[in-house]
């Protein structure tokens, strides 16, 4: 039942994401302030990854994109991922991966959208960026905090083969009857 919740959770940013992008392409022709000299939305078009990287390598991002995207779908749906915190980041990660793969798969870029560069010059992103990276930190924090860790088995050298043996009588014999 967690896989299908999952999946229409998925889904359903995608579709916001989409609505989103398409808003901003329609109609985001100048920037809009929303918080002075803090936060505007400004329109983008992204032909590469982060922070700039790999521009005009869209078809090299959408596979790399499509291999993650594949993995994560196989975690959700073999049911490796457990625990709601696991299963949410790749629910974050699988529906901003989509929406950002329909991008440079339909158009050839990414739309971006929110500006944050007033502040330290940080780049503009979208909401497929930012359910990305809201994944991964989920992902992280249940791989370092929560996923229960398998121990080093305990050896007791009353489990060895040689203590089972001897315990057995199977041992080789000493002393005066051998």
């Amino acid at each position: 039942m967690i896989k299908f919740k999952a999946l229409v959770v998925a889904a359903l940013l995608v579709g916001v994401d989409q609505w989103v992008k398409a808003w901003a392409y329609a109609g985001l022709d100048a920037p809009i302030t929303v918080i002075p000299g803090l936060f505007y939305l400004t329109y983008l078009e992204n032909t590469g990854a982060a922070f700039g990287m790999f521009q005009g390598r869209a078809l090299a991002l959408a596979i790399a994109s499509m291999v993650v995207l594949v993995f994560v779908l196989y975690l959700l749906a073999s049911g490796k991922a457990t625990g709601w915190v696991f299963v949410t980041g790749l629910t974050l990660i699988l529906g901003g991966g989509v929406g950002n793969l329909i991008d440079r798969l339909a158009r050839g870029f990414v739309i971006d959208y929110l500006d944050f560069s007033a502040l330290w010059g940080f780049p503009i992103f979208n909401l497929a960026d930012v359910f990305v990276v809201a994944g991964t930190i989920l992902m992280m924090v249940h791989i370092l905090f929560i996923e229960e860790k398998n121990p080093a088995p305990k050896t007791d050298p009353d489990d060895s083969p040689l203590a089972e043996a001897i315990q057995s009588g199977d041992g080789e014999q000493t002393g005066e009857n051998s």
